[in-house]
């Protein structure tokens, strides 16, 4: 979480946005559930930080003043050390649903609290006021005790009906998601339920030709929403709106944007009005184009438009993306690109199975940074997906997730600064600097050469241009529906938060997603508004505008990589160019800064718009002429049968351990056990 996102929280983002005005930086800052992340609190006067101080330094006491700023941090390190692992070492347990007695939500709720305790001691925020007036500009504490104040500011609460709420709000969400883990959801088909996950069901409502089938997924999913507001959401929105209004918010949304970006709710949508605006004909256009070429309106409706825009081309690619080989191609793409893990240690748990959290997430119970004895404390990172290796498509859903959670434990394990705290992904670190990187390496998957390179069947044949060329003829027309179901999340949770307490019902929740996917996405929504995940969590709710901020990021990164290497699938650059522009430094700079200092210029989103009005005809050629470049280097090379990226991995299921490097001596022999895993619990030939 992404939360996390960030609980790093991540389903398949899609594309588009245009140019942004310069806006201030972010201070939770700038990104993907949890996945999606862990967001605290921020005063309303949050913004900067130790300059109003720095006039009354006294040089005088600096020597006494520097040993015991570094006493103070040492301190306050080894101890968020410790409550950062407790809490999340619960959450994954509960997350997951792992068989130990002690992982519980009440313990789940309690250290939570502990850890946002701390973060909220006012006399640890005092204390750094006291240490940076009197310490030279040039101590080597200045930037921590910086940050350490940024953080603190976010996490303290002034007003004890505040923290009320905000305790009454944990124990309202903690109940809903332990409710939820516990539905069962499904679809009746043929007169006989059949239970799927809401990833199952979404996946089935791609590539399922059965239009009966589709509807009946597509109503499995609308029960998430009937189920949430019946049971506890209706008075979460009223308690997290009570909260944020007692600290002096316009409402909920606004105390959680500030908080993570840095400016408020309502400069927010000033940037996401100018794409909505910007973008509607785009959308309108594409929708009247989609009904002419699919047979009319009804191929709209949400349980058919998702399947007749990729279920034909997704089942015929389905073959060169068997999910049993993601965790080696991705250890393959990663390594070509001198990605690597620094000695971090890595829990994936990839396989879908009741009761487990619906959402891929990237969390890190240990946190990358350099000890006072300038050694390096590894990242210690878990990360899930949902995949059923039996459902058509879950091969690409799985691989893509893989990289993008991939993409979010190589940034967090090369950050080298001289605190936890720095690598952690709560405020101040910024939603889109987190999402960017992940979503950076999941595009990869959708460029012709990559797919050339490492989409190849179990039987070693390579995904054939022609399925590439019909994809992108399928999709590249329709990649507007992505970003206007990016921005509906962002919509519809601002409206939600502006409703009045009286007015906020299970009824009118229901309608208010009805209302805002009708208007922001032209109709009804494959993926309904209410089955988001990220609305129940505090860490993920009001978030997923950080995934827009990110997505521009994406495409004006790729345009620098292109205009000074010629190319990105591959490119040694990208793992020394990320680490040194993005990774290294954690959240001890602004995104904004780090995405110009990384591209060469402000954070824009012409990139993204330039290539959601790529002429077709011309994407294909460009596509082709970069397919076939790699195709013959793939030919004309033998793959290494050596992959180090620095990193334990082991691969879970549950309490299971499927395969571990550190037992089976190499990455690609912990790959081939788990292909064998996959083979024979799913039944997939050899």
């Amino acid at each position: 979480m992404y939360t996390s996102t960030m609980r790093l929280r991540f389903t398949s983002l899609l594309t588009a946005l245009p140019p942004v005005a310069a806006f201030t930086r972010h201070v939770r800052a700038t990104s993907g559930v949890p996945p999606t992340f862990g967001r605290p609190f921020c005063t309303r006067a949050t913004a900067s930080t130790a300059t109003a101080s720095a006039s009354a330094r006294v040089p005088a006491s600096a020597s006494a003043s520097a040993e015991e700023a570094r006493s103070f941090v040492n301190a306050v390190n080894s101890d968020y050390e410790e409550l950062h692992r407790a809490f999340e070492m619960q959450f994954w347990g509960t997350k997951m649903a792992l068989g130990d007695a002690s992982y519980s939500v009440m313990e789940l709720t309690r250290t939570k609290g502990a850890m946002e305790g701390f973060l909220a001691d006012e006399a640890k925020l005092a204390k750094v006021r006291e240490l940076l007036s009197t310490l030279p500009e040039d101590d080597s504490t200045i930037v921590t005790l910086r940050m350490l104040e940024r953080t603190f500011k976010c996490y303290i609460m002034e007003s004890q009906e505040a923290r009320e709420l905000r305790s009454a709000a944990t124990a309202i969400e903690g109940h809903l998601e332990s409710e939820r883990n516990e539905l069962v959801l499904g679809a009746t088909i043929g007169g006989r339920f059949e239970e799927m996950s809401s990833v199952g069901l979404r996946s089935r409502l791609r590539v399922d030709p059965d239009g009966v089938v589709r509807r009946a997924c597509y109503d499995g999913l609308t029960k998430i929403g009937d189920f949430v507001v019946e049971n506890g959401f209706v008075e979460l929105v009223r308690t997290r709106n009570a909260m944020a209004k007692t600290l002096g918010y316009q409402d909920y949304y606004d105390y959680k944007v500030t908080q993570a970006e840095g400016f408020g709710k309502d400069e927010l949508f000033v940037i996401l009005d100018r794409l909505e605006e910007g973008t509607r004909p785009i959308m309108e256009a594409a929708r009247t184009r989609f009904a002419d070429e699919k047979g009319g309106a009804e191929a709209l409706a949400p349980w058919n438009s998702s399947f007749l825009m990729a279920g034909d081309v997704t089942r015929k690619m389905d073959k060169y993306f068997p999910f049993e080989k993601a965790i080696e191609q991705w250890g393959r793409s990663f390594a070509a690109m001198n990605i690597v893990y620094r000695g971090a240690t890595m829990d994936l748990d990839l396989l879908d199975r009741k009761r487990k959290y619906s959402n891929g997430f990237c969390h890190w119970p240990q946190p990358a940074w350099v000890r006072p004895d300038g050694s390096l404390q590894p990242a210690t990172t878990h990360f899930t997906s949902l995949a059923d290796p039996s459902a058509v498509g879950s091969g690409m859903t799985g691989l893509t997730t893989l990289m993008h959670e991939a993409g979010h434990a190589a940034h967090f394990a090369n950050i080298a600064m001289p605190s936890p705290l720095f690598a952690q992904e709560r405020a101040p670190t910024s939603v889109a600097y987190a999402e960017l990187q992940s979503m950076f390496l999941d595009a990869l998957v959708g460029d012709a050469a990559w797919r050339a390179k490492y989409a190849i069947s179990r039987d070693g044949e390579p995904l054939p241009w022609n399925l590439v060329q019909e994809d992108l003829e399928a999709s590249h027309p329709y990649k507007v529906f992505g970003l206007r179901g990016m921005i509906a999340v962002s919509y519809f949770e601002k409206a939600l938060y502006e409703m009045a307490d009286e007015d906020v019902s299970a009824e009118s929740i229901k309608a208010l997603a009805n209302e805002v996917e009708q208007k922001i996405q032209g109709g009804l929504s494959a993926r309904p508004l209410l089955s988001v995940p990220h609305l129940l969590s505090d860490e993920a709710s009001c978030y997923y505008h950080g995934y827009v901020l990110a997505e521009m990021g994406v495409h004006q990164t790729r345009e620098f990589f292109l205009e000074r290497d010629g190319f990105v699938v591959d490119n040694p650059q990208i793992g020394p160019t990320l680490t040194k522009n993005f990774w290294r430094p954690g959240n001890s700079e602004p995104f904004l800064d780090l995405v110009q200092k990384c591209t060469g210029r402000p954070l824009s989103g012409e990139a993204w718009i330039t290539a959601l009005r790529q002429d077709v005809g011309e994407l294909v050629a460009a596509e082709k002429e970069a397919y076939e470049n790699a195709r013959a280097e793939a030919e004309g090379s033998v793959p290494t049968e050596e992959i180090d990226l620095d990193m334990r991995i082991r691969i879970v299921d549950g309490d299971e351990i499927l395969a571990d490097t550190a037992e089976d001596g190499s990455f690609l022999t912990t790959c081939a056990k788990f292909e064998k895993y996959v083979r024979e619990r799913y039944s997939q030939p050899v």
